[in-house]
């Protein structure tokens, strides 16, 4: 889902979640949703991690277009980890997403996916699974 009006931080969000999805997409994952509002809970990615134990996965993903104030995994303070934990917690008590698609009754883990430039220019992209919430 794309905003109306965004500025370049949003912006720069966006592509990154667009990457994530790309990403996700060809490692065999199944994406159910973009950008979900869930009450008062966002969830950047919500998929299906087809693993040897299929879960279901509220992905967050940062970005960040530079390394000078540091990593985009350091940009999850102690607000953002009680949000995704909210968040976590409803997906796990529905049976369907706001749109009526049923969701599989599987287990539910935080990944974060962080995105930025490294040293040499190139997109640095990180996939940490189950993060510490």
């Amino acid at each position: 889902m794309e905003r109306a009006r965004s500025t370049p931080a949003q912006r720069l969000g966006d592509d990154g979640e667009r990457l994530a999805t790309a990403r996700l997409e060809a490692l065999g994952w199944r994406i159910l949703a973009r950008n979900l509002r869930l009450g008062r809970a966002e969830v950047d990615i919500l998929a299906v991690d087809p693993a040897d134990r299929p879960t279901l996965v509220v992905v967050e993903v940062r970005r960040r277009g530079r390394r000078d104030f540091g990593l985009p995994e350091e940009t999850l303070d102690r607000r953002k980890r009680a949000a995704l934990r909210h968040a976590a917690g409803e997906v796990a008590m529905r049976a369907a997403l706001p749109d009526g698609t049923g969701l599989p009754p599987l287990p539910v883990r935080v990944d974060l996916i962080a995105i930025d430039s490294g040293p040499d220019g190139r997109l640095s992209v990180r996939h940490h699974r189950g993060i510490e919430l």
